[in-house]
């Protein structure tokens, strides 16, 4: 696997989760089918979660092959 694919894909992903969030809890009012269900609030924060997992163990194995 490329090098930068984990950062990268870990970034899209936070992006993506928050918007799910701000969607899920009715912050941000785009959607007819997502604002203010809860369950996309959940989904949102997973997704994040997951993609913040990625975006730092993707710039800890770059900085790693640096050395």
């Amino acid at each position: 696997m490329k090098k930068w694919v984990r950062p990268v894909v870990g970034t899209f992903l936070l992006f993506i989760g928050v918007v799910w969030s701000l969607q899920g809890s009715g912050v941000v009012d785009n959607s007819e089918a997502m604002s203010g269900e809860s369950q996309w609030l959940g989904i949102g924060l997973v997704v994040a979660v997951v993609g913040v997992t990625l975006l730092v163990g993707g710039i800890r194995k770059l900085r790693a092959d640096r050395r």
